[in-house]
C-alpha cells in the first residue's frame, strides 16, 4: 500500500469513528457534545503522561466509542430516570462487553478497544465488568475514567444540574487511590489548571484533534 493510500485508509475509518460518535449522540445515548470533550481532554491527558502520538490516536477514536456498547442496550433503560434497580443496573454494566464485542471484528480498531471495555474498572477492584485492580486496568482507560467523570460532573445531567468546576477537581482528588490511578490524578490536577488547554475544549473541530495527536 502506497503512503496516500494508507492516509486514506485512516481518513476514512477516522470519519467512520466520528460517525458512529454523531449517532450515539443523535440517539440519545450520549449527551451533545459529551464525546468530543472527552477525546480531546483525553488526548491533553494522555501526551501529559508520557502516551507516545500513535497512541494518542488510540486514545481518541477510543474515546469517541466508549460508550459504543449502548447501542445494543434497550432505550427504555438508557433513558431511564432515576436509579436503576439492580437487574437493570446488572443490564446496563453489558455495555463495555457489548463494545468489545463490536469491535473486536474489526482489526484497526484493537488498540482503541481498552477505553470501550475497561474504562468503568476501578482502581480498588469494585468496578466492572471484570474488577481489575490498580495496574491491571490499562493505561488508556485509566486516563480516561478520569475524563468522562470530570466532563459529566460538569455537565448538565436529566437527573442533577452540572457541578461547578471546583466541585469536579474535589470529587476526583478525593476518589485518587480508590476510583482513580492516583498518579493520573496528578496529573489531571495539573491540565485542568491549564487555562490555555481547558479553553480549546469543545472548540477543536475533530479532524484537528485527531492532526493535533500526530503532530
Amino acid at each position: 500500500m502506497n503512503v496516500g493510500s494508507y492516509e486514506e485508509v485512516w481518513q476514512g475509518l477516522e470519519q467512520t469513528i466520528e460517525g458512529w460518535a454523531r449517532s450515539l449522540e443523535v440517539g440519545g445515548f450520549e449527551p451533545e457534545g459529551h464525546a468530543w470533550r472527552v477525546a480531546e481532554l483525553s488526548m491533553f491527558l494522555a501526551r501529559r503522561c508520557g502516551v507516545s502520538a500513535e497512541d494518542q490516536l488510540n486514545v481518541i477514536r477510543g474515546a469517541l466509542l466508549h460508550d459504543l456498547g449502548k447501542i445494543g442496550l434497550p432505550e427504555a433503560l438508557l433513558n431511564k430516570p432515576g436509579k436503576l434497580e439492580p437487574s437493570e443496573r446488572a443490564l446496563m454494566e453489558q455495555h463495555p462487553n457489548i463494545a468489545r464485542q463490536l469491535m473486536i471484528p474489526i482489526d484497526i480498531l484493537h488498540k482503541s478497544i481498552d477505553i470501550p471495555y475497561c474504562h468503568h474498572e476501578r482502581w480498588d477492584g469494585k468496578g466492572y465488568p471484570r474488577g481489575l485492580v490498580g495496574e491491571q486496568i490499562p493505561l488508556h482507560a485509566r486516563i480516561f475514567a478520569i475524563v468522562d467523570t470530570y466532563d459529566a460532573l460538569t455537565h448538565e445531567q436529566t437527573y442533577r444540574p452540572a457541578w461547578s468546576k471546583e466541585e469536579a477537581l474535589d470529587y476526583i482528588q478525593s476518589a485518587a487511590g480508590t476510583h482513580f490511578d492516583p498518579a493520573i490524578v496528578a496529573e489531571f490536577m495539573i491540565l485542568a489548571h491549564d487555562s490555555e488547554k481547558m479553553s480549546q475544549i469543545g472548540v477543536m473541530p475533530l479532524p484537528l484533534v485527531f492532526e493535533a495527536a500526530k503532530a
